[in-house]
This record gives structure tokens, sequence and C-alpha cells, in this order.
């Protein structure tokens, strides 16, 4: 025996850990590199990606308590551990997937704890791969055992791992037993959670099936269906609407045109009432002979040499206003919605109305 408490085939053990604890610390390197990668290239966000080598003080603990259980080190498959945090619980399979990409998975040793029913056991419903980093992602004869040894992968949801956590802290550091109605209370909550786990995932794929649908419907031009709000403004001017009109206008002066915001313009055109793409895509089609006469009249006889992509959009909302309204505090309004300030904009509107009328928009 030793001053550990450990008995000679533990003992061994213990100091073929010292002797490969380089190798552990470039097996994690390896694998924290692969799977931030990994997730990167796949465009795959997550809570959280963690890595740990387990400490001596650890592996002699676990000695302890099962050194009995192993041959030898590389039978202990948690020296090195890592944990992938996801946001979604329908992520974790898509990260197994590349996981098993990367790694040799030892599916003998490796266990899915989400089949694991029982209310208490939210926390631990983790998916854990035990891996190795095979020969063609990396060999070297200065780490000749980095082939060898397994090391394990956890992965679990936010709320899975926010869960394990406190459930860990209040239900062994204390080292006493839970009174039955905490316990009841604590698996209550666990409950709650894993409900909202599956809920943030629900939303999400009704989120995304109502953002490819509204983007089916933009493509195909049935702009009547499609209400007016910030995806489907975006869809929209992914088609590129008002590009006929800008170069219109451009070849005025020839001048150069740079893409700006078109966003801002979108809490404008629902206050002035479009409520529909159809509704701003009929803008366009009824608006844009006279948007372009204004801008004639604006630029023509300048030196203006670069031009903004939304005056375009700009002009167009100008000449529904005279249209609709032909006041100067409509249009007032309408330019301090951009930004100007009250004064800067009731000039402006008097001198566009001015303008209007010398090319007969009133």
């Amino acid at each position: 025996m030793n001053n550990h408490g450990l008995d000679l085939h533990c003992e061994m053990m213990l100091e073929e850990y010292r002797e490969n604890l380089h190798t552990f610390h470039k097996m994690k390197e390896i694998v924290d590199k692969q799977i931030r990668h990994c997730l990167r290239s796949n465009k795959i966000k997550v809570n959280a990606v963690e890595s740990r080598i387990k400490t001596e003080k650890s592996l002699i603990g676990k000695l302890e308590r099962k050194g009995h259980k192993y041959r030898m080190l590389s039978d202990i498959t948690d020296i090195l551990g890592a944990r992938i945090i996801t946001f979604y619980t329908d992520e974790v399979d898509k990260v197994s997937a590349l996981i098993d990409n990367i790694f040799e998975i030892d599916w003998e040793e490796s266990v899915d704890k989400r089949k694991i029913l029982d209310l208490d056991r939210f926390g631990y419903q983790s998916l854990h791969y035990i891996c190795r980093i095979p020969p063609s992602l990396f060999s070297s004869p200065d780490y000749p055992m980095l082939n060898e040894f397994r090391f394990e992968i956890q992965m679990r949801t936010a709320l899975q791992h926010v869960w394990a956590t406190m459930n860990h802290d209040t239900g062994y550091k204390s080292g006493v037993e839970i009174p039955k109605e905490h316990l009841r209370n604590l698996n209550r909550i666990a409950g709650m959670l894993e409900l909202a786990d599956e809920q943030f995932s629900h939303i999400r794929r009704e989120i995304n099936d109502y953002r490819r649908n509204v983007q089916s419907l933009v493509a195909s031009g049935n702009f009547d269906d499609v209400p007016l709000n910030g995806d489907t403004f975006r869809s929209y001017l992914a088609l590129d609407p008002y590009r006929a009109l800008i170069t219109r206008i451009a070849d005025i002066n020839q001048a150069e045109v740079y893409k700006d915001n078109f966003i801002r313009y979108l809490d404008v055109l629902l206050k002035m009432g479009f409520t529909t793409l159809g509704s701003l895509d009929r803008l366009k089609k009824e608006c844009a002979e006279g948007a372009y006469q204004l801008a004639l009249h604006q630029f023509a006889g300048t030196d203006l040499d670069i031009l903004a992509y939304s005056v375009a959009l700009q002009n167009l909302c100008i000449v529904h206003l005279i249209n609709h309204d032909g006041s100067v505090h409509g249009l007032q309004q309408f330019f301090m919605m951009l930004g100007d300030t009250a004064e800067s904009s009731r000039l402006r509107a008097q001198r566009t109305l001015e303008q209007a009328e010398k090319i007969h928009l009133i």
C-alpha cells in the first residue's frame, strides 16, 4: 500500500497517468480544436464547448472507489472529457452526427441517456460518446498512446446542463439526504424545464417553417398573401425590386449607386398604411414614373455623382404621399420619421411640394 491508500495495481495506473499527462494535453488540444472547427464550418452555434483533463486528485478518488474495475489506464474513458452544450434539443443529434465523422466512436461504451424516462433524470439526459482520435486525424511517435486512450464527449442542451449543475449542488454537495417535499419540488421543476426544452425546439421549427413558406411566397410573386414585417421585407428586398428605378435615376447624372440600409424604412412604411408586400409592390408600379420625374427635377443640372440606393424607395413614398395627401404636414412627418429635425423636414417638405407642382404631380 502507499500514502494514497491505493493498492499496487492502482498505483501503477496512477504512475502511467503521470507519464502520459503530456499525451492527454495533446489530445485535449486536438479534440477542442476539431470540435470548434467542425461547429464553425457547419454554422452551428452552441452555448458552450468545454473540455478538461481529470486532475490527479480526482483520478486517485476514482481509483480508490473503482480501481478494481480497470485492468489498465486505457480502460478509464473519462480522463479527458469534453462537453458540447447546445441551445436546442434537435441540435444534439446534429452535433453527434458531426462528432461521428471526426472521431472513432466506441458504440458499446457510448450511451444515450436521453432515453431514460424518469422525471428526475432530466438533467442527466445527455448523449455520451466514448471516442478515440483516429490515426488519420493525428498520429505521432511523440505520443505513442494518443490513438489508444479513449475520451468522453457529452452532448446536452443548455437547460439540461443548468439543471444538472443545480441539482448536483443541491442534491449531493451538501452531503445530506434531501427531504421528500424538496425532492418533489425539484422533480416538478425538472418536468417544467424538460417541457421548456421541447417547446423551444418546437417553436424554432415552426418559425423556420414560416420563414421558408414566406420566402417561397415571395419568390413566386404571391405578394398579397404575405404580411409586411421584418422577415418578409428582407425577403422582398432580396429580389432587388428597386433596381430598375434606381438605375434610371442614377443615369440622370451617370451617378454611382451605393447600397444603404432599407430596413429603416420598414417602420415608416407600416405607419403609412402598407400592410402586405402586395401593397408595397403596387406602390412601385403605380408611382415609379412619378418618382423618376421627381428625381429628374431634383438631380438634373447638379454634379451629384454618388447616389443612395434607397432614393428610389424614398421618392416612391413621396409621390404616394403627394397623391394621397398633398400637404406639407404629411411630407414633414415622413421626413421626420427618416431622421430629419422638425424645421429641416418642414423646409424640405415645402421644397418637395414646389418641385412636384412644377412637374405636375399635384
